[in-house]
C-alpha cells in the first residue's frame, strides 16, 4: 500500500512540476485530490484493511494529500507570478514620454460674447434684471407700446403657445416687469441678457438666438446719455478705431428712436459685400423711453425719463469673429467652435 501511495506521489510531483498553465493545474488537483482522486480513492479502501493497519495507512495518505497540496499550491503561486510579470512586461511604460495633453473645454462664442457684453455694462454702473421666456402678450406687446394690429403679433412672426401665452420675441418685457414690480417713480440701470424666439430661420436669422436689453430711468435722462453709453460700448466691445453714428429710426416703445451703425470691421469703413458697400454696419436699435410705457408701468412720464437699447448677441459676434453665417453656432462643429 505504501508503496502505491509513493508511485501517486512521485506521479503527482512529475505533473505538477512540467504544467505551465494554471487550468491544467487545477485538472491535477482533482485527479490527485478531487471525490474521484487517486488519494481519495485509496482513503476509502481504510475500511477493507485490518485494523491494526488502518492507522498506518492512513497517516501515508494523510502525509501524501499534504504534499501534493503544498505542491499544487506553491506551484500555483508561481504560475501567477509568472503571468502577472508576463503582463506587465507587455504594458511597460515609458515614464519618460511626455504625457497625452488634455483638451481642456472654454466658452462657446456666444457665451463668451454675452459674457464680454455684460462685463462692459457691469462696468458702466448696470445690473443684470431677469424674466421669463414664456412671456404674456400684455407684457411683451401692450406694455411697450405695440398697437393691437402691429405686425409683431402675426403669428408668422411670433410663437403662440395658448391664448395669450407666447415665447417671448425679445427681452424688453424684462424692462416692462422690472419697471411695474419697483415703486412708482424708482431710478433704473439694468440690463435683460436672454433668449428670445422669433419664426425666421436663414443665414443672419435664427429661430431662438440671445439678446440684451437695456434701460436707465431717471430724472434728467437725456438722448445725450444714450449716445455716450453707446458710444462706450461700441468702442469697448469693437475697439477704438471703430467710428459710431446714429439714423433716426422708429420702435414703438421708444421716441425718438434711433438705430446705432459702426463703421464696418470687415472693410473699415471702405465698402466691401458685408455692408452692401455702404462702409456702415447696424448693430443694435435705440431710444428715449416711450412716455406712453413709463405710464404703463406705474411711472410719471413728466418727471422721469429714460433711454433703452437692444442688440443681438449673435450679431455682435458674428462682426466680432468675422462669422458670416448664424447657424455655424448651433451646428456643434468641433472644427468650427475649437477656431475661438
Amino acid at each position: 500500500m505504501q508503496s502505491k501511495i509513493n508511485e501517486i506521489v512521485i506521479k503527482a510531483k512529475e505533473q505538477i512540476a512540467q504544467t505551465v498553465d494554471l487550468k491544467e493545474l487545477q485538472n491535477f488537483r482533482v485527479e490527485f485530490l478531487g471525490k474521484k482522486g487517486e488519494l481519495t480513492l485509496i482513503l476509502r479502501t481504510l475500511g477493507g484493511l485490518p485494523a491494526e493497519e488502518r492507522p498506518k495507512v492512513g497517516e501515508w495518505i494523510n502525509s501524501a494529500k499534504e504534499e501534493v497540496t503544498m505542491l499544487l499550491d506553491q506551484k500555483q503561486e508561481q504560475l501567477k507570478s509568472d503571468e502577472i510579470q508576463k503582463k506587465l512586461s507587455t504594458e511597460t511604460i515609458d515614464v519618460t514620454l511626455p504625457g497625452t495633453p488634455t483638451t481642456l473645454g472654454k466658452m462657446h462664442p456666444i457665451v463668451q460674447t454675452l459674457r464680454d457684453i455684460e462685463d462692459i455694462f457691469f462696468g458702466l454702473g448696470f445690473s443684470i434684471a431677469n424674466g421669463p421666456e414664456m412671456e404674456l402678450e400684455e407684457y411683451n406687446f401692450d406694455r411697450l407700446n405695440f398697437i393691437k394690429d402691429h405686425p409683431a403679433r402675426d403669428m408668422q412672426d411670433t410663437f403662440f403657445i395658448d391664448g395669450p401665452i407666447l415665447l417671448r420675441t425679445h427681452t424688453s418685457p424684462v424692462q416692462a416687469r422690472t419697471l411695474s414690480n419697483l415703486p412708482p417713480n424708482t431710478p433704473v440701470r439694468i440690463i435683460a441678457p436672454g433668449k428670445v424666439f422669433r419664426r425666421d430661420y436663414d443665414a443672419t436669422h435664427s429661430p431662438m438666438f440671445h439678446q440684451v436689453e437695456g434701460l436707465v430711468v431717471g430724472k434728467g435722462i437725456t438722448f445725450a446719455d444714450l449716445k455716450g453709453t453707446l458710444e462706450a460700448f461700441c468702442k469697448t466691445i469693437f475697439g477704438d478705431e471703430i467710428t459710431v453714428r446714429l439714423r433716426p429710426s422708429f420702435f414703438p416703445f421708444t421716441e425718438p428712436s434711433a438705430e446705432v451703425d459702426i463703421s464696418c470691421v470687415m472693410c473699415q469703413g471702405e465698402g466691401c459685400r458685408v455692408c452692401s458697400h455702404t462702409g456702415w454696419l447696424e448693430i443694435l436699435g435705440s431710444g428715449m423711453v416711450h412716455p406712453n410705457v413709463l405710464e404703463a408701468n406705474g411711472y410719471d412720464s413728466k418727471e422721469m425719463t429714460g433711454f433703452a437699447f437692444g442688440m443681438g448677441v449673435e450679431r455682435i459676434a458674428m462682426l466680432r469673429l468675422k462669422i458670416n453665417d448664424i447657424r455655424l453656432f448651433y451646428e456643434n462643429d468641433l472644427r468650427f467652435l475649437e477656431q475661438f
